[in-house]
């Protein structure tokens, strides 16, 4: 299957949804597993991260935080949370690291929370991203000026290819940090929604080549 089409295949039905999501099509990340020899069931991100092939897409157990710090992702992935909802699962990268979660191929994530407590949850420096219904949480405290959700870093001498380096953000809170995504590379934020929701805002944007 390309990138993502099992998490999207699990939304057609309750029937597709039992089959896209069984355990022998996913590689798991658990920490409750007591086997650590069980296959395709790792018991931290990095684990997971390092075994997968490309193409893979590793589901997150909901319930409880995964500690994540400056895990490098080199090759197309698709991160999924376990839980119904994207605040049931929650990566949670603690002070002192560049970043939870940094980029440089294509990748999806979704249904997950992300946590940085200071730097920014995720750190994009090539390929294609795709952020779909996650909520990413910086911190509040003095130093908001060096938190932010997303920072991308990606400099593209051809931005005309239909593979060059982008990040799409797609029914997404953003909460905490002074700004929503930073950029120093010569990617730019464009065709920015916002849905007022009762207690929270949802984001629809994109970062790529004007």
């Amino acid at each position: 299957m390309e990138l993502a089409d099992r998490y999207n295949t699990a939304l057609v039905c309750h029937r597709w949804n039992y089959l896209a999501c069984h355990p022998r099509l996913w590689l798991r990340v658990d920490q409750s597993v007591k086997d650590l020899f069980e296959t395709g069931v790792f018991p931290d991100l990095k684990t997971a991260v390092s075994v997968a092939r490309p193409g893979d897409t590793i589901l997150i157990a909901a319930g409880g935080s995964h500690p994540v710090s400056n895990i490098q992702i080199k090759k197309q992935l698709c991160l999924v949370g376990g839980g119904e909802l994207p605040d049931e699962t929650t990566l949670i990268c603690s002070r002192g690291s560049d970043s939870a979660l940094e980029f440089l191929s294509t990748c999806k994530l979704a249904n997950l929370t992300v946590k940085a407590e200071l730097g920014c949850c995720l750190l994009h420096r090539s390929g294609r991203l795709t952020i779909d219904g996650c909520v990413l949480q910086c911190e509040t405290n003095p130093l908001d000026f060096l938190s932010c959700p997303i920072v991308s870093t990606a400099i593209t001498s051809t931005p005309m290819k239909s593979n060059g380096d982008s990040v799409t953000v797609l029914h997404t809170r953003i909460e905490g940090g002074a700004k929503a995504v930073l950029t120093s590379g010569d990617l730019v934020l464009q065709r920015v929604r916002v849905i007022y929701a009762r207690t929270y805002l949802y984001f629809w944007f994109d970062v790529d080549h004007q």
